[in-house]
């Protein structure tokens, strides 16, 4: 039976959470991106808004796990009125994707024993639903375009590279271990030529410079963990692959699995069954680090414009 205390705004956390926690329980990873080059925008990979807008945050998440489940190669979402003006049709019996936006509310009290008025601001997470283009008939044709060519993996990749130079991070190369130094504050990544393909050292790269954002110095980011295992850490490596799939997915690049990455599975479910806020945190924290990666240089995007209904990123 349901609980009658649950609010909208648990149950959109719950939603969410849950949906997270089925994929991963199949041994699924939905911030592995799931489409390639075979869309014609696959080459951006976070999910987009039909205007080429991209997601951000558990957006990005809970629509690469909608996209796996649905099997879908294009990275394109609308709400049933935006295909309706496009002159698409959702097709009967297709299920919506939940995606969510962050706002607040203003409410004027009195304070009783005074007689003051006071405005106080209230945040609330509010849903709706998107469909992918897959879904959908009669779009115009760009929204199925299919891609021309595949990258050499086994070439540097030149914006990879001066995308992470441009952070200025202290990346040193040698030895079979990647890893973050917190404690003298650089990265430690094996050769490049050690690396079965170059999608997984930029992947790894990627993962790595999330780490890198935690320092002091940065984004302050400490949730407390000591060993492996324990919630905080298990949450800094979630952030950690979180950060990693939205900067491949900005890159254009394929997050791979780290063969390391698997035994942290289980210790993710138990995080996010035991506070269904969790991958919230997560994912916002891994916009900040990815967002902080950004600034110096980053590679051509799309802008990246709020729309009315969405003052909060997520």
């Amino acid at each position: 039976m349901s609980d009658t205390n649950e609010t909208p705004r648990q149950d959109v956390y719950s939603r969410i959470t849950n949906q997270i926690i089925e994929a991963l329980e199949q041994g699924v990873k939905p911030w592995t991106q799931p489409w390639s080059a075979a869309h014609a925008a696959g080459h951006v990979s976070r999910p987009l808004r039909h205007n080429g807008q991209p997601y951000a945050g558990i957006n990005v998440l809970t629509l690469w796990a909608s996209a796996m489940t649905g099997h879908y190669a294009a990275p394109i979402w609308m709400t049933f009125k935006q295909a309706i003006e496009l002159g698409g049709r959702v097709r009967k019996g297709e299920k919506g994707s939940p995606v969510v936006y962050a706002d607040t509310l203003r409410r004027t009290e009195t304070d009783e024993a005074t007689g003051d008025e006071a405005e106080r601001f209230i945040p609330f997470l509010k849903a709706y639903t998107v469909f992918n283009v897959e879904q959908v008939d009669d779009l115009p044709p760009h929204f199925y375009a299919r891609a021309e060519n595949v990258r050499n993996p086994d070439e540097r990749i030149a914006h990879a590279e001066a995308f992470f130079a441009a952070t200025r991070a202290d990346i040193r190369h040698g030895g079979d271990c990647a890893y973050y130094n917190p404690a003298l504050d650089f990265i430690h990544m094996p050769a490049f030529e050690a690396f079965r393909d170059a999608q997984a050292y930029y992947a790894t790269v990627a993962h790595e410079s999330t780490h890198w954002t935690r320092h002091a110095t940065r984004l302050d980011r400490d949730f407390g963990g000591k060993r492996f295992g324990d919630d905080g850490y298990s949450l800094e490596e979630l952030v950690a692959e979180l950060g990693a799939a939205f900067l491949c997915a900005d890159l254009g690049l394929r997050l791979e699995d780290r063969d390391d990455h698997a035994a942290y599975i289980g210790h993710w479910l138990k995080v996010l069954k035991g506070d269904k806020r969790a991958i919230f945190a997560a994912a916002a924290h891994a916009q900040r680090a990815a967002d902080y990666c950004r600034v110096s240089a980053p590679p051509k995007q799309p802008p990246r414009e709020r729309r009315p209904s969405e003052p909060t990123r997520l």
